[in-house]
């Protein structure tokens, strides 16, 4: 390891003992930590967010915001909780975040047709417009947190996340509603 007395991230190589000398070991307990999926899981989401904000700072735009007006995109005329269960997000979020989209004049809500108690979500032209343009850098994010990962290898993380995904989505508070489901 170089003399900085930096520790090497989570699964990065180094030669057996090489930081035990300079007191860099990872305590035993940190190793199992680090070893869980869900440590892993959630660090690769931490680092999915980072690099999504970096592509995509001159929008100010989050990933969720994101996600909203994508649905909205693919999916017209969903209210506040068909958006939460599209996207597997509570509901307090969801309404925070609308009403972020809203004041931003993203999203517009309006009452729903035959029953006045719920609130339909529509995109904006200013919407749309931010969608059309931010695409590139979604796109740039996309790639960046694939870099690492042949064309190959990513499609089978994939294919294990949605496989895990699947077999867990019944268990959480928000379970995720697709189209199809």
């Amino acid at each position: 390891m170089a003399a900085t007395g930096a520790i090497a991230a989570p699964g990065a190589a180094a030669a057996p003992g090489a930081d035990a000398a300079a007191g860099n070991a990872a305590p035993p307990a940190l190793d199992a930590i680090y070893a869980r999926p869900g440590f892993k899981l959630r660090r690769a989401h931490q680092i999915a967010l980072s690099v999504f904000a970096e592509e995509c700072r001159t929008f100010e735009i989050t990933s969720t915001q994101y996600g909203i007006l994508t649905a909205l995109r693919g999916r017209p005329g969903l209210d506040q909780v068909g958006v939460a269960q599209a996207l597997g997000l509570d509901r307090s979020t969801t309404g925070m975040v609308v009403g972020l989209l809203e004041t931003r004049g993203l999203l517009r809500r309006s009452r729903h047709a035959t029953d006045g108690r719920r609130r339909v979500l529509s995109l904006t032209e200013e919407g749309a417009r931010l969608l059309e343009a931010i695409a590139p850098a979604t796109e740039r994010a996309r790639r960046r947190l694939l870099a690492p990962l042949s064309p190959e290898e990513a499609g089978a993380l994939s294919a294990l996340l949605d496989r895990l995904l699947s077999h867990h989505d019944a268990l959480v508070r928000v379970p995720l509603m697709r189209p199809e489901d």
